[in-house]
């Protein structure tokens, strides 16, 4: 009886010793090569302290295993765009340019018509320069609703709505209406410079390599603003009626609301850093509730140093470009004694200047520092300025003038994305839509008070003006808060 129950115990035992070895055996084959000790019949390891990882057992272990390398997960998106991430911001970026374009046409060519309309009208300076004013109130009210506009409306249908304006002021203008209704049609087109500007400034300044981007971008500013004095002096000149100018306006503008449109029709799906905003927007929204809704981004950007820094900046600044270019020809007229026919072209050299520095001395500026590219600008312009002024003759002037230009170009470009490297993203439309109606407005309010000064003392004002702009320039450039590159 014993013998018996000892053998049976015995093979039992056998029997015990021999299961985990065919299980060894098994997890081998899965697993891969194990230590001898297991495969031979040895002392049984869990296979966690060999692998460092526990053996699937269960259809949701076998979910949860470590992933091979083949399985690893695909590498994050890059959310930085640029001109070719998403593919559709390179044909974004032309008709920016386009845009840019037709906003340097429509800003220049007063410079060149100003006799011209001072003749049609019979008015002075100080009249002549409301339609300074009207833009500039123009861009003021448009300020606060660029933000609203993009936001209900989207991008592509924003810019349908500003290039529309745009048509419908330049139509007024070309209609040759009685002088108050030029000055209307002045505010409606602020209103629709203001929206393309902001929106367009914001989207080309978080781009890659924002710097030279916007450069070339605000050299397209530059071309226009070369091309339309030259036109306009010549039609002028020759017999035309100045208010014709503006039908090249209206096409430039045609071709802005229908390849605008098309190509910022997807732009808040495609564009990963205007996606991650709206996750930002919801996400604050649930985590905030009712207190979110209600924050008012306007008075964040109002209250912001940068915001009133930047704006008093781009008042400086706008107000001397627009004070140099809508006021030297007269200048050269009533003070230098110049031919109306030739002297017209200065303005055009002015501008070529501008252009020429956005599309080339930006390049520069991004190696060499932002900050420090302005400051060295600025201060060269005042010099040139100077020169501008004290130059005995025409000649001497006209280059000076264009020297000046091409000093001042590439401020604006280098000047706003060191702003939006300054301001929260919540803010950036906003804030930018605010520096522009301020920008709009230096560049009324400066040359209407030259107008008004010319009035009393000549046009000679203008220098002392232009000089004492670009020395609010510096100070406020240096008051700027050195706050890191923005890592998000």
């Amino acid at each position: 009886m014993a013998s018996t129950l000892g053998a049976f115990i015995e093979i039992d035992s056998s029997s015990a010793v021999a299961e985990p070895a065919a299980v060894a055996h098994k997890d081998r084959q899965k697993t891969g090569n194990l230590p001898n000790e297991l495969t031979q019949g040895g002392p049984a390891v869990p296979l966690e302290e060999l692998s460092g990882t526990r053996t699937p057992t269960t259809p949701q272990d076998v979910e949860s295993a470590p992933q091979t390398p083949s399985e690893a997960p695909a590498p994050p998106v890059n959310l930085v765009p640029s001109l070719t991430n998403p593919p559709q911001n390179r044909w974004r970026f032309i008709s920016s340019c386009l845009m840019f374009f037709a906003h340097g046409m429509s800003d220049s060519a007063p410079g060149a018509l100003i006799p011209y309309i001072e003749k049609a009208y019979n008015i002075q300076y100080a009249v002549v320069s409301m339609i300074f004013v009207a833009n500039a109130v123009g861009f003021i009210m448009a300020a606060p609703l660029t933000h609203l506009l993009d936001t209900r409306l989207g991008r592509s249908k924003t810019v349908i709505l500003c290039m529309s304006l745009l048509i419908a002021g330049y139509v007024a203008i070309l209609a040759h209406p009685p002088f108050g209704v030029v000055v209307v049609a002045y505010f409606v087109i602020g209103v629709g410079l203001a929206t393309m500007l902001s929106l367009n400034n914001v989207f080309l300044a978080n781009l890659d390599k924002g710097t030279e981007i916007l450069g070339a971008a605000h050299g397209a500013y530059g071309i226009g603003g070369t091309i339309a004095p030259l036109i306009a002096t010549a039609m002028a000149s020759h017999g035309v009626r100045w208010s014709y100018f503006f039908s090249i306006n209206i096409a430039v503008s045609l071709v802005n609301v229908f390849y605008g449109g098309w190509v910022f029709r997807d732009y808040e799906q495609d564009n990963p850093v205007q996606l991650m905003a709206a996750l930002q927007r919801t996400a604050s929204h649930r985590e905030d509730g009712l207190a979110a809704r209600k924050k008012s981004p306007l008075k964040d950007a109002i209250k912001n140093t940068v915001t009133l820094l930047g704006a008093l900046f781009i008042f400086a600044y706008q107000g001397a470009e627009v004070s140099n270019s809508g006021w030297i020809v007269s200048y050269l007229i009533n003070y230098r004694n110049g031919d109306p026919a030739q002297v017209g072209y200065v303005s055009s050299g002015f501008w070529a200047g501008i252009t020429i520095g956005r599309l080339v001395l930006t390049h520069f500026a991004r190696r060499i520092g932002e900050r420090v590219t302005v400051l060295a600008l600025t201060i060269g312009t005042i010099v040139c300025q100077l020169l501008t002024w004290l130059l005995p003759n025409i000649i001497g002037q006209a280059v000076a003038v264009a020297i000046v230009g091409l000093l001042q170009g590439p401020v604006y470009s280098c000047a706003m994305v060191i702003f939006n490297r300054l301001l929260p993203r919540n803010i950036q439309t906003i804030s930018i839509g605010l520096c522009g109606a301020m920008g709009s407005s230096g560049g009324a309010i400066a040359p209407f008070v030259t107008g008004l000064a010319a009035q009393q003392v000549g046009t000679v004002v203008l220098h002392p003006i232009c000089l004492g702009l670009y020395g609010t320039m510096v100070v406020s450039w240096l008051c700027l808060p050195r706050v890191p590159k923005r890592s998000e």
